[in-house]
């Protein structure tokens, strides 16, 4: 794709980079009170059962995502056009969704700017070693790469460290700003949680708050992950680097049903996310399908997505993801070519 078509391209989904209050506001409706309302009778349920409970839990962890998009949304300042409203609403659902608001507006916004810029990695992504790098590490920086990229790790212990730490720490370059957002955020939420502990029962946030935070943990790394780590994502170093590239090659269009497109405020139109920011999601399907081009981006469904688990390493020659196996064949036929190799 030229310049020429590059810069067409971009243009065309501009119209579609506008809020709608009216929208928004209906928005903020249907997602922040029917977590409350979920929140509250998966309490009530407790006194009869939990896995009563249980499943007021997982609904409320839906809305708990569907939360986080309208977070998100704001910390692209495209949700309202006040920013004093995208920056109130950003921090509301920031102590719904457990994110510090400043330090994931910076660190997402570092992340638009160096996705798939292999030169430029390790903010507000998904750890990606390439084939020769991986070659080239100490046993140790293997070992804990292969626990990184360890499904059970990245998706069940990948929650609680999210919550718990990554989102309560900031960045070393984080300015005063940022930091004391992290930090009022966090106590926040911990007031909050002690009241819910002194006044209705630790149980409860034992049986019915950890279970919404850690589904909504798991499903939103899943989507994060499947956005960009499908097998021919776009990845290039900083010479070659090509921004309008990133967006539709190195972001897939995750094709899911419509409830599931609804829960997760239709952030599977990743690639029309990454062209245009400042799209709000609730006009992320129309930009797609009025924009012939952005039909030709790498579409996954909910059976092809799984296959994404099983990509580990970043091959530069290809151009593609491989998996360990793939590596260890790798490394066995070099060691075999070269006997006296370690």
């Amino acid at each position: 794709m030229t310049k020429e078509k590059q810069a067409a391209l971009r243009k065309s989904v501009m119209p579609y980079a506008k809020s709608q209050t009216k929208t928004s506001v209906i928005q903020l409706l249907n997602t922040i009170l029917p977590f409350f309302l979920l929140w509250f009778l998966a309490y009530q349920s407790l006194s009869v059962s939990f896995w009563l409970s249980l499943p007021f839990s997982i609904l409320a962890a839906g809305f708990m995502i569907r939360s986080f998009i309208i977070f998100h949304d704001c910390t692209h300042g495209s949700f309202f056009k006040n920013k004093k409203l995208n920056n109130f609403f950003g921090n509301l659902t920031g102590v719904i969704t457990h994110f510090a608001y400043e330090k994931w507006k910076k660190e997402h916004a570092i992340h638009h700017a160096t996705s798939g810029n292999l030169d430029k990695r390790g903010v507000g992504d998904i750890w990606v070693m390439t084939v020769k790098e991986y070659e080239e590490a100490s046993k140790w920086e293997r070992l804990q790469y292969r626990l990184y990229r360890n499904p059970i790790v990245m998706f069940g212990l990948g929650p609680l460290y999210l919550f718990l730490i990554a989102n309560r720490v900031n960045r070393k370059a984080a300015k005063r700003q940022e930091r004391i957002n992290t930090h009022v955020l966090t106590l926040i939420i911990v007031a909050i949680y002690l009241i819910i502990g002194f006044t209705l029962g630790w149980h409860v946030l034992l049986m019915v708050q950890l279970p919404i935070i850690y589904v909504a943990g798991m499903a939103g790394i899943w989507l994060f992950y499947v956005q960009h780590q499908f097998e021919d994502s776009y990845f290039e170093n900083e010479s070659e680097w090509d921004f309008v590239k990133a967006a539709v090659d190195g972001s897939s269009y995750y094709k899911l049903p419509a409830w599931l497109e609804w829960m997760t405020g239709s952030i599977g139109y990743h690639h029309v996310h990454h062209l245009a920011p400042r799209v709000p999601n609730y006009h992320l399907e129309e930009a797609h399908e009025n924009t012939p081009p952005l039909h030709k981006a790498t579409t996954i469904t909910l059976k092809t997505s799984l296959e994404s688990i099983k990509f580990r390493l970043y091959d530069e020659e290809n151009n593609t993801f491989i998996t360990f196996k793939n590596m260890r064949e790798r490394l066995a036929g070099k060691t075999s070519q070269n006997p006296t190799a370690e």
